[in-house]
């Protein structure tokens, strides 16, 4: 073996040598156990720039300006999640009026003369008023319902209350309630309210009742 060659080989066994005992001083000493340190902490470098690994090496170990390209660099910052959108408002429930129901009674004397089903010019001011308090409200039905005293047979009394439901009928239609909204019926002297066997009980009973169904919005 010539003398170069002996150089060499004598060089190269100082530095494992060395690397070894370096890596021994510094396993526990330092944050970089996979490279080769001397005694200052400093990663052993070799003739051409490059630093010696140990045995433990992994790429994963690579720190920069050692091995190149490999080098760790530092992670990415994990990108910011777009904010959660605010759920929509939830709409309020829609409020849907009750039906409204709405019951007078009249006296039929008020409406008409004794035995008549033509309107008097009092009753018809009661039905003026009774059209008027239909604004604002979405109409349903109204049922105009006759009565008697018990004066007379059960058949011409039946039919006397239903003429008579019949007139207020048509002159509700005239004020503009459409007709399939109004509703008749006759009901002659089987329902009577007061006692028959006095004038004053047979006037009461002679009545008009009239029911007015429908709704009306909450600002009513």
């Amino acid at each position: 073996m010539n003398k170069l060659a002996k150089l060499v080989l004598a060089a190269s066994a100082v530095v494992i040598t060395f690397s070894a005992q370096a890596y021994d001083d510094i396993k526990a000493n330092t944050p970089y156990s996979a490279y080769v340190q001397d005694g200052r902490g400093v990663i052993v470098r070799d003739p051409f720039g490059l630093c010696w690994h140990t045995n433990y090496w992994t790429p994963a170990d690579a720190v920069p300006g050692c091995d190149g390209e490999i080098a760790k660099a530092a992670p990415a910052p994990e990108p910011t999640p777009a904010p959660t959108p605010a759920p929509a408002p939830t709409p309020a429930p829609k409020v849907v009026p009750a039906p409204v129901s709405e019951k007078v009674t009249f006296a039929a004397d008020a409406f008409f003369d004794f035995d008549k089903s033509v309107l008097k010019p009092e009753g018809k001011a009661k039905l003026d008023d009774l059209t008027s308090k239909l604004q604002g409200m979405n109409l349903e039905v109204i049922i105009a319902v006759g009565h008697t005293d018990w004066i007379g047979s059960d058949a011409y009394n039946q039919k006397l209350s239903v003429r008579r439901a019949e007139s207020v009928k048509a002159y509700l239609i005239s004020k503009g309630v459409e007709a399939n909204r109004v509703y008749t019926e006759g009901k002659g002297k089987k329902q009577p309210i007061a006692n028959n066997k006095t004038a004053e009980g047979r006037a009461k009973n002679r009545r008009v009742e009239i029911e007015v169904v429908g709704t009306r919005t909450t600002n009513q």
